[in-house]
């Protein structure tokens, strides 16, 4: 077997029964149809091609082909002439279908399938299906090349006239390549991304599945022409303008500018192979760097410049690099390359043949062999396209815009193909580029202070808000507050002007944050938790001039600049202050409030809100998602936290109660469930933290409460736990930098989305250029709108960074805020949050998002939240997942979750269980305090376990021997101790030589631990006695009979061809003798070596074009023997690397031997022998004397 049949026999025991390897075709025969001739037809190509005839069977643990000397192909016939029209199209493509979805047995045979269905009188359709492991594309097409030639001679009664066939597909040789050809593709593919990311609509299985589907688009014969035209103008042909094309599409879907891309190659470069059916056909894995945002022409260089290196060294099998790269295990997709692209001529023109019109007919794709594949055939009118797709990772939907993305890239670069490929127009007139909310008028100068004094008027009995036992009604807060109002004035408080406010949480902060705001001035949290050193960066950087706070929290004010003053002490003087509210407007630009957080360079920044809005959003959130004057408002949040906003004005604002809870009470599930009791709330916010505290604590819910979750991303299973708790969740979305939330969605079943965009504000999904992303596609999500910040205190280089120009000038926002979240447009127009684009990791190449895996996770019953991080360790970056968890879950049950639900590289390395996750004072998850993990022998907290049955010690001592491990516990996982797919089949071969049980191949990437594959096992009726019985090995009848060489000796056999004499598969060693040394001993046991291994007597001479392995029966030891006492002692040693050096050089001769040979230098009466042997080698060898080693 080839090395390419030899991977698809691999498929086929991985995933027993799989279409995804079949070759199918159908023709259309009009006109009077003879059957007996097309029997005969077919029974002549039958006996004309023995890969026709060709079945794979396994020998001693070694699949071969077995070609019958004749075989008999059937041919089921269905007359559907009866049916009407509609439904005869409709039974037509279903029996095209099955005939394609039944699966070959490639032991049995035949790997040839026909069926012929008669649709008129003079019509029928012939559905041909072929195995690839015996085919491919050019291999259909000789097919009905000479189907036609046969039927038209028999038609004629003429014999057939095809010349005989110079050489049957059995008897090619298979790919020579060469060292520099796969140091070649080595070197091409070295740190090339293992896969490429696009955006799925389902989750990926974690094995792949090969279900498929296929689109059919076409592109119009005057702009293939333009782009052929661009082509010729940068000496690219067609195929290099369309792959760029097409790798300009993928960088578009994907945001990856280093892109690998499959495309076939024919490899029928000798005349004698055109007319064979057979698998030639290879796979040339095509690296594009798109890096820098070349125009299309740049690209096209670049292209063609790849695409000729690829063909000059073609003749590596896709299979052998895959080898060669060892890509990291992942079952869940191809290795090396997961998207194809092929550009072909029509492989069957319209023929006229004996009195039948033959034409092709389209077949659409039920299997898939990769994510997605571009077909596009030249057919005389344009090119016909065709995608075809993995249905259980894309709807059909997504891959009819695909199409239309590639149409629209086509039309721009063959108009302008020196726009940068960024540039080129992507998305069409029907797909949505933003989401907007409906425009709204709000009344202008209608701060938020202003309309809290008109409650005042309009109840000023009603009680605004209160603390433990302290009330305060809103004439009283009103008249407080303008109080404080005039204090501040005389201390120079105006038009952004910052008072800081460090103060407890009290009815003083309501009031002074009110008083503020009527002096016309902007409010800083100061949080009293904070570190002084932090308090004073953010004194010292906004220059605050006025501090308010309180005598208890006095001490925390750092000292400075700044005018304090302590509202405990003021009580008397502010009661002599008027009581209206000092004169003088605000004005909507005027700054509200700036809140500090944290910066990626280690210090916070102050992000600037004006009142324009705050009032957008209060305004906006009283109608979404509402409040009345009946509401009754728990505020759990830090001033330092701009959610904070919403709990201390939104009630104010709309005539609602405001109930404060203290900050030890935020911070006790227990004690937050009886306050929200008291309290009669009917609305809370908090994060998701806060929430999952409160239900971790036992609380059965309030029937009449409005839940708002916001913070951090809500997770479908808190969310599940919360819905049956109040009336109402909602999920809230927002940056600072956007006035607290800027999307809003009431949550139901199904995925939760940010939803809605609140009012006045656009929510834009863009890439890396600014450019709208594709729905599906992730994207930076940018937010534009009445909601936006003034920029950074201070920081006009960050403001410029963050907020940038609005892409589309007819919008109403002039800036938008890159929020630096990771988000994409569902089909639905609905956005989901993907992570923060700084928690985007990569490990062993993979890009992961960490949210996708503590999503999974989170799935755990006994798994409260999840945090997933990298650590590094052992010079290797490490997945780490965090558990908040009243009790540790097995580490087995987490693994058979994710490994259910994710690839293998999304598998964390160590699990930590925590009660409690630390938090920030805002009460965000602090990830930088989470613990360091501690990493166990297999990457994973598992301590060694001894095998407990003989079942489990045969299991383990066959991954021991495999892996070459000393030590295999029961917990220990395969392939996280060094097993690969190759080494996973050798599993199967000796569990059955010593078990006589058939394993699925599958079963052991399933279950990978020795305790779970002992499970199944068992399960499966295997026993072993106490003492497994040995493994035995099968012996030729005749050791002197040639033999064909090993796969292994092969490869190393050609190579010598290529490069007589190399160097690099010999196996040199040197070992010094201390004492006296009888050389007649030592070459009686150099003999005695020789005659115990046959390996060591083993030649390779050719026969018949092939080369076989002979055993001599006899070959004395080629040994050697110098002395060289009579050399100087200063050249002793330059000697003795010379002489070693030419019995390194010396080359061996394959076909007469010997293969190995020694040497031995006798330096002086004192000074110890030098023995030399030296051997050639194969990459299975083990030491067994010197060096010997074994074929």
């Amino acid at each position: 077997m080839s090395s390419m049949q030899r991977r698809l026999w691999f498929l086929e025991r991985l995933t027993p029964g799989t279409t995804a390897y079949v070759v199918p075709a159908a023709v259309r025969m009009r006109g009077a149809l003879d059957h007996t001739l097309l029997r005969g037809v077919v029974a002549e190509l039958v006996h004309r091609h023995e890969s026709l005839r060709t079945t794979f069977e396994e020998r001693d643990g070694v699949t071969v082909q077995v070609v019958a000397p004749r075989a008999v192909v059937e041919m089921s016939e269905e007359d559907l002439r009866g049916l009407p029209a509609p439904e005869l199209e409709t039974a037509r493509s279903a029996r095209i279908v099955a005939e394609i979805s039944a699966p070959f047995d490639i032991a049995a045979g035949p790997l040839l399938r026909l069926r012929l269905l008669r649709t008129a009188d003079d019509e029928h359709i012939l559905v041909i299906v072929l195995h690839h492991i015996v085919s491919d594309g050019w291999s259909v097409s000789v097919l009905f090349a000479e189907f036609a030639a046969l039927y038209a001679a028999f038609a004629e009664g003429r014999p057939s006239p095809l010349p005989p066939l110079e050489i049957q597909y059995g008897q090619v040789a298979q790919l020579e390549e060469s060292a520099e050809d796969l140091h070649y593709w080595t070197r091409r593919l070295a740190g090339a991304p293992p896969v490429l990311e696009l955006a799925l609509d389902h989750p990926r299985p974690p094995a792949q599945s090969f279900h498929g589907a296929s689109w059919h688009f076409d592109l119009p014969a005057m702009l293939v022409g333009d782009l052929a035209a661009a082509g010729r103008a940068h000496d690219a042909t067609p195929f290099m303008v369309l792959l760029a094309l097409f790798q300009v599409l993928l960088y578009r879907h994907t945001g990856q500018d280093d892109v690998v891309v499959g495309i076939p190659v024919a490899n029928r470069g000798r005349a004698e192979l055109e007319g064979l059916i057979g698998f030639f056909a290879n796979t040339l894995p095509i690296r594009t760097d798109l890096s820098g945002d070349p125009s299309f022409a740049e690209l096209l260089e670049r292209v063609r410049d790849t695409c000729v290196g690829a063909y000059a060294h073609q003749e590596v099998a896709f299979e052998k690099l895959v080898e060669e790269l060892k890509p990291p295990r992942d079952l869940s997709r191809p290795p090396v390359v997961q998207v194809s692209f092929a550009h072909q001529t029509q492989p069957l023109p319209t023929l006229q043949v004996a009195g039948l019109e033959f034409s092709r007919v389209t077949i659409r794709s039920v299997a898939a062999r990769f994510d997605l594949e571009l077909q596009l055939v030249d057919d005389g009118e344009g090119l016909s396209g065709l995608f075809e797709y993995n249905s259980d990772l894309f709807d059909e939907a997504t891959i009819a815009r695909m199409a239309g993305h590639l149409r629209r890239l086509a039309q721009a670069a063959a108009a302008d193909p020196s726009l940068p490929i960024g540039a080129l127009p992507l998305l069409g007139a029907d797909e949505p580029v933003r989401s907007g909310s409906t425009r709204r008028t709000w009344p202008t100068r209608d701060a938020a202070h202003l309309r809290i004094a008109r409650q005042a008027l309009e109840t000023p009995a009603v009680e605004a808000l209160s603390f433990e036992q302290q009330r305060l009604g809103y004439a009283e807060l009103d008249r407080r507050a303008n109080q404080l109002a005039h204090r501040l004035r005389r201390l120079g408080v105006g038009k952004d002007v910052l008072v800081g406010l460090c103060l407890e949480r009290s009815l003083d902060l309501v009031v002074a944050l009110l008083a503020v705001h009527k002096a016309g001035g902007a409010y800083l949290p100061l949080d009293p938790a904070y570190p002084r050193a932090r308090l004073a960066f953010m004194l010292e950087d906004s220059r605050t001039s006025v501090v308010l706070t309180q005598r208890r929290v006095r001490g925390d004010v750092p000292a400075g600049a700044a005018t304090v003053l302590c509202l405990d002490d003021l009580a008397e003087e502010l009661a002599h202050e008027p009581a209206s509210a000092p004169d003088g407007e605000v004005d909507d630009d005027d700054l509200a409030y700036v809140i500090y957080t944290s910066g990626s360079t280690g210090k916070p920044k102050g992000v600037q809100i004006p009142h324009r809005a705050l009032t957008n959003f209060l305004h906006s959130m009283q109608e979404r998602p509402g409040i009345a004057r009946d509401d009754v408002l728990l505020a759990v949040t830090s001033l330092s936290f701009d959610i904070s906003v919403l709990e201390l004005l939104l009630p104010l604002v709309a005539g609602a109660r405001l109930v404060m809870v203290p900050r030890e009470v935020t911070a006790d599930g227990h004690a937050l469930a009886e306050a929200l009791d008291r309290a009669g709330a009917t609305l809370m916010q908090a994060t998701p933290s806060t929430w999952r505290m409160l239900v971790a604590s036992g609380w059965a819910g309030n029937r009449g409460l409005r839940m708002l979750c916001g913070g951090e991303a809500l997770p479908r299973g808190l969310a599940d736990q919360l819905l049956p708790r109040g009336s109402e969740l909602w999920n809230m979305y927002g940056p600072t930098e956007t006035t607290v939330w800027s999307a809003v969605s009431r949550v139901g079943p199904g995925p939760v989305s940010l939803g809605d965009p609140v009012a006045n504000t656009e929510l834009h999904v863009l890439d890396r250029r600014g450019q709208p992303v594709p729905a599906g596609v992730s994207g930076e999500l940018h937010i534009g709108g009445a909601g936006l910040a003034r920029g950074y205190l201070g920081r006009p280089d960050l403001t410029a960074e963050r907020f940038v120009a609005h892409p589309a000038l007819t919008g109403p926002a002039e800036r938008l805020y890159r929020t630096g979240d990771l988000v994409r447009r569902r089909g639905d127009g609905s956005l989901e949050f993907l992570g923060r684009i700084d928690q985007q990791v990569k490990v062993r190449g993979f890009r992961i998002e960490l949210g996708e895996i503590e999503l999974a996770l989170a799935a755990h019953p006994a798994v409260h939240a999840a945090v997933v991080t990298t650590r590094e360790h052992a010079g290797d970056t490490r997945l780490v997942a965090y558990l908040a968890c009243d009790e540790a879950p097995p580490t087995a049950q987490l693994l058979a979750l994710l490994r259910a639900r994710l690839p293998e590289y999304m598998v964390p390395s160590a699990f930590v269980c925590l009660t409690a996750f630390p938090l920030t004072p805002n009460g965000k998850i602090d990830r930088a305090a989470l613990p360091e993990p501690e990493f166990g022998r297999t990457g994973m907290q598992t301590p060694y376990q001894a095998p407990r049955d003989p079942l489990e010690r045969a299991v383990a001592d066959i991954f021991g021997q495999l892996l070459e491990a000393e030590k295999v516990g029961v917990d220990d996982d395969f392939f996280l101790l060094g097993g690969h797919s190759l080494l996973a089949t050798q599993v199967a071969t000796r569990l059955r030589t010593v078990l006589g049980l058939e394993l699925p191949l599958r079963e052991l990437f399933e279950h990978p631990t020795v305790a779970a594959l002992a499970g199944r096992l068992r399960e499966r009726g295997a026993q072993i006695a106490a003492a497994p019985r040995p493994v035995t090995v099968p012996r030729r009848p005749d050791p002197r009979l040639a033999v064909p060489l090993a796969f292994a000796q092969q490869r190393l056999w050609f190579l010598e061809q290529l490069s007589p004499g190399n160097r690099a598969y010999l196996l040199p060693a040197r070992l010094r003798v201390r004492g006296h040394l009888d050389t007649a001993v030592f070459r009686r046991a150099c003999d005695e070596v020789i005659r115990r291994h046959e390996a060591l007597r083993a030649v390779f001479p050719e026969a018949d074009g092939h080369p076989r392995l002979v055993v001599r029966p006899e070959v004395p030891a080629a040994l050697e023997v110098h002395d060289l006492t009579g050399t100087p002692a200063e050249e002793i040693d330059a000697e003795i690397h010379a002489r070693a050096e030419r019995l390194f050089t010396d080359p061996f001769q394959l076909a007469d031997g010997p293969l190995l040979r020694f040497e031995v230098l006798r330096i002086s009466e004192t000074r110890p022998w030098s023995c030399s042997p030296c051997t050639t080698s194969s990459p299975t060898s083990g030491p067994l004397a010197f060096c010997s080693t074994r074929y």
